[in-house]
């Protein structure tokens, strides 16, 4: 292994420093640019420098002349061993990118079956005779840059801010961290203590009902360890704009700032409206970034002419819209949710013309809009012979399930400008080829779809994926982004950085929790002080190399070796142990390197003979046609890519890979919201969102990608990070458990029966403590967070609601898919409607998974009822013990209040015949309950056959 502190290069992934004659303790490490401190060994930059390139690949920067010097005498003295081979592509796309590559001698390939001349492979000198082709365009502009002095360019290039961070880790105090991790530590121990009373103190009257309730509390003891240690280490993070701008674009000069390819996906623009859509795109195309830096990839992955004809619009408007957001810097930069804001929006505007401008502008949006709703009641009914474009050919996706591959530029760098002359970014529309028979995998298949096709037009080494749904709030978010990616102290392993989600249109209290506050402000700040915040599908801008394979420039530590060879190597630090150790760490990254190759094998399509055939020439082109530009993107060195196949939650999955690779990722929240979207509010459908969510998370339980036992090889994965992940794959089986836990109040009531023996001093001890630990593990975790109690509340109620419903569908529904291959579908159906502000929370869709909350209500009710007309009827020594039972009922009532309130409607406005059922229901139970009594044995059956008398 490399000593600690010596950077690894970023072209050949070998350790910085000199291959010089001299011992190694008196070598120092090589610095090749001393503007960013991009790390690049000896050989590397001389390889650079004999190709003509006299500039850093990551600031721009031209190297210090002494370095080039002293870097050309080490090649004449050791020779050309060390210069690494690199293709065309990957010098021009990093060159302009700034972005990390690497090196082809660090890679096992197998020899390709069809060589050129020069040895290499055609298909490789075809993509280095194109790459020359165009580097020879842009020869002239290298060649003005180079005029200028070395030494004026490096006294001008040394700005105050250019060397600080980009961003720093804010800890949380330690007033606030060191008694939550106190309380944290207390309540394992009370725990401990709890079950060593409840498993030695059984019930002995209702065993069965003590033995389910006792494997109900340790399955949610288990569920909170998984859930509340990943928050051991919560930390903030602060990002510094100006800086990024003071280093990456100085006046006069070419914006350094990397590439970034924004990829929205759609399906079915009758559910997915196409005006949202347009929204969120207009919001990409105005962010406040260099234009050429700036590409948006529209997929449409249900081939929809009407998507394409909406998308033709919005690119017209984009002309007026996109220079009237920077001319009066407006926020946000969607038109819909702009307009509609219910604020000052003359306040911080001092053009004159700013009134007259936005009226007009305000028109012309009301004038887009009726072109695009006129779309949408043209698309309500198909023409029988399909749909036919403007020159009369058929349009090509009319059959969804069976259609070429589309793809249409909409904007671009040729002719593509705004109304004031100035270019507007790229805007690409991409429906991906389907076939019947084929396996398209949904969103992660169409997600591919777009990484292939950006990686031939644009290539940038930065990926931001949103949904349809989700606009741009903060114009500045991709530099909040870049603050993370293009610090070089930073980015060395970072695949991601995940902002959180924020929604419009949810009601003030969030009856059902659509928000995710507690998710998105506290597990994810507790995550990014491990590994990183999971992948959530949205809102998160990806490294390109980390999305291809790729494990990160900076590997964790290797496992160690034999107790023989550690001795020998404690004994004696040998040059040739040392050799050794660098050959194992080589092998360790070529092997990493390879296994993006092998990705492949995620294609379950593929047997053996066909992956094997994936990896020579001949099948490159086979497989993915001539085009060489197309094969250097995708295969050439980086294997099967992107998101990851095998579950409806592919974000998940596909950042659980990253992470097991050894990248990490950063949580970003900056103090205006980077995204906003919409989420479904009403009741039935936000079960059905969760439904969705949870199905996933069976999928990958029941998968070979299972964190239970998946990615212990490497050991790259941090152990907290592997709770997290394990959490998020087994909460859905917490769902057999809580119903039963929900269901036991009601049981006891009925049957006279409790789940707790007679309290002891002791035992009311470790309740009480179990009781203050679950409060004050709460109110110190809201503390550090900022989260508001009702926000908690709220979640807490929707986890015992999308628990007993939700969560409880999505096991069965993935055992049968997974297991006996029976896909179930639980459909919903809209039965009411309001028109109102928030209309859409009071739509009621009736669906089965609604069925298992509400006969736990109904049960729990009954129980209510039947144990007051127990005590009732049984005296005073009946009250006392009926208060715990009828605690108990009341939590799980108290709980469900939300799903109980959605299914009745409007408050204030409940149905009368709701009012009557309940009334009646109540009391009919309750008699047939004082006559009957059918769950109470009859202990004393001799006294009721002799005592007939009324005093008796």
């Amino acid at each position: 292994m490399t000593e600690s502190g010596v950077p690894l290069c970023g072209a050949c992934g070998e350790p910085v420093r000199f291959s010089s004659s001299a011992k190694e303790e008196e070598e120092e490490v090589f610095v090749a640019c001393n503007h960013c401190n991009y790390p690049l060994c000896a050989a590397c930059l001389e390889d650079e420098i004999k190709k003509g390139r006299d500039s850093c690949l990551r600031c721009g920067e031209p190297y210090v002349r002494n370095v080039t010097e002293k870097v050309s005498q080490e090649s004449t003295n050791h020779g050309d061993s060390g210069v690494r081979l690199r293709t065309a592509a990957q010098l021009h796309d990093h060159q302009e990118n700034g972005g990390h590559f690497r090196s082809l001698s660090s890679l096992s390939i197998v020899e390709s079956e069809a060589n050129g001349e020069s040895g290499n492979p055609l298909w490789k000198n075809r993509v280095d005779s194109w790459m020359e082709k165009k580097n020879k365009k842009k020869a002239p502009k290298k060649s003005a840059k180079a005029q200028i002095p070395v030494e004026q360019q490096m006294e001008n290039s040394e700005p105050l801010e250019a060397g600080q961070p980009l961003s720093r880790i804010i800890p949380i105090s330690p007033n606030k961290l060191t008694p939550y991790r106190a309380v944290i530590i207390m309540r394992l121990i009370v725990l401990g203590l709890f079950f060593n009373y409840r498993i030695t103190n059984p019930v002995n009257s209702a065993y069965g009902l003590w033995l389910t309730s006792v494997i109900c509390e340790i399955w949610f003891a288990v569920s909170w360890v998984l859930d509340q240690f990943p928050k051991w280490s919560p930390i903030n993070r602060e990002t510094y704009i100006n800086r990024l701008s003071a280093r990456y674009e100085r006046e006069g000069e070419d914006s350094q700032l990397a590439a970034v390819d924004f990829f929205v996906s759609t399906v079915d623009p009758l559910k997915e409206p196409p005006l949202i859509t347009g929204n969120t795109v207009l919001s990409i195309l105005s962010v406040d970034y260099p234009v050429d830096k700036v590409s948006c990839y529209v997929s449409d992955d249900g081939s929809a002419m009407l998507t394409f004809e909406s998308l033709a619009e919005t690119a017209e408007f984009a002309r007026k819209w996109v220079p009237f957001c920077k001319k009066h810097s407006i926020e946000p930069r969607a038109p819909e949710f702009y307009f509609s804001q219910k604020i000052d929006y003359l306040k911080d505007k001092i053009q004159p013309s700013f009134v007259k401008e936005r009226r007009a502008m305000k028109r012309d949006y009301e004038e887009y809009k009726v072109r695009i709703n006129a779309l949408v009641a043209k698309a309500q009914k198909t023409p029988e012979e399909g749909w036919i474009m403007q020159d009369g050919t058929p349009w090509p996706g009319n059959n969804p399930r069976d259609h070429p591959g589309m793809i249409q530029v909409f904007l671009g760098r040729s002719g593509a400008h705004d109304i004031e002359g100035n270019e507007l970014p790229r805007l690409v529309y991409v429906s991906r080829e389907k076939r019947p028979g084929y396996q398209h995998h949904k969103k992660a298949g169409a997600m591919n779809a777009l990484v292939r096709v950006s990686a031939i037009l644009t290539n940038a080494p930065y990926i931001l994926n949103l949904d349809c749904d989700h606009y741009v709030n903060n114009s500045k978010a991709v530099r909040e982004a870049m603050c993370f990616m293009m610090d070089p102290q930073v980015c060395r392993d970072v695949c991601y950085i995940q902002f959180p989600q924020r929604f419009d249109g949810i009601d003030r209290s969030d009856r059902y929790a659509n928000r995710n506050i507690v998710f998105f402000d506290v597990n994810m700040k507790g995550l990014d002080g491990i590994q990183g915040p999971v992948y959530v599908g949205t809102g998160c801008v990806f490294n390109r190399q980390a999305l291809y394979g790729y494990g990160p420039l900076s590997l964790p530590v290797l496992p160690k070796s034999s107790f023989c060879s550690s001795c020998c190597c404690c004994c004696r630090r040998s040059k040739k142990a040392s050799e050794n150790q660098t050959d194992i760490y080589r092998d360790a990254r070529r092997e990493d390197l390879n296994s993006a190759i092998f990705n492949l094998r995620e294609i379950e399509n593929y047997d053996e003979y066909e992956r094997s055939l994936l990896i020579s020439q001949m099948s490159f082109e086979k497989t993915f046609g001539q085009s060489s530009v197309f094969i250097e993107s995708t295969l050439m060195e980086n294997g099967g890519i992107g998101w990851i196949y095998g579950s409806v939650t592919e974000d998940i999955l596909t950042g659980f890979k990253m992470h097991c690779r050894g990248w990490r990722s950063i949580y970003c929240m900056p103090t205006r919201p980077a995204f906003k979207g919409s989420a479904p509010i009403n009741l039935s459908d936000r079960l059905h969102q969760v439904l969705r969510w949870a199905l996933g998370s069976v999928e990958i339980f029941l998968s070979r990608h299972c964190p239970l036992w998946y990615g212990y090889g490497g050991g790259r994965l941090k152990w907290l990070q592997r709770l997290a992940y394990i959490n998020t794959i087994i909460y859905p089986f917490t769902s057999l458990p809580l119903i039963a836990y929900c269901s036991l109040p009601a049981i006891c009531l009925l049957t006279g029966k409790f789940i707790i023996p007679t309290l002891s001093n002791i035992a009311s001890v470790w309740f009480l403590g179990l009781f203050i630990s679950i409060i004050l593990t709460s109110v110190l975790e809201l503390r550090w967070s900022g989260v508001g109690i009702e926000d908690w509340w709220r979640n807490e109620q929707f986890w015992v609601i999308g628990g007993v419903s939700a969560h409880l569908f999505a096991v069965f529904q993935g055992f049968l898919k997974i297991l006996a291959g029976i896909d179930t579908n639980f459909t919903v159906t809209a039965k009411a409607t309001d028109d109102a502000e928030f209309g859409e929370l009071y739509v009621f869709k009736w669906t089965t998974v609604l069925i298992p909350p509400t006969t736990i209500l109904v049960v729990n009710f009954v129980g209510v009822v039947a144990g007051f007309s127990d005590a009732l009827n049984s005296g005073y020594e009946a009250w006392g013990p009926l208060f715990g039972k009828v605690f108990f009922a009341l939590w799980v009532i108290l709980h469900l209040y939300p799903f109980l309130k959605g299914l009745m409607g409007r408050q204030n406005r409940t149905p009368t015949i709701v009012v009557l059922w309940s009334v009646l229901l109540a009391s009919v139970f309750s008699l047939l309950w004082v006559k009957i009594d059918p769950f109470i044995n009859d202990t004393d059956g001799t006294k009721s056959a002799t005592c007939t008398s009324i005093d008796c």
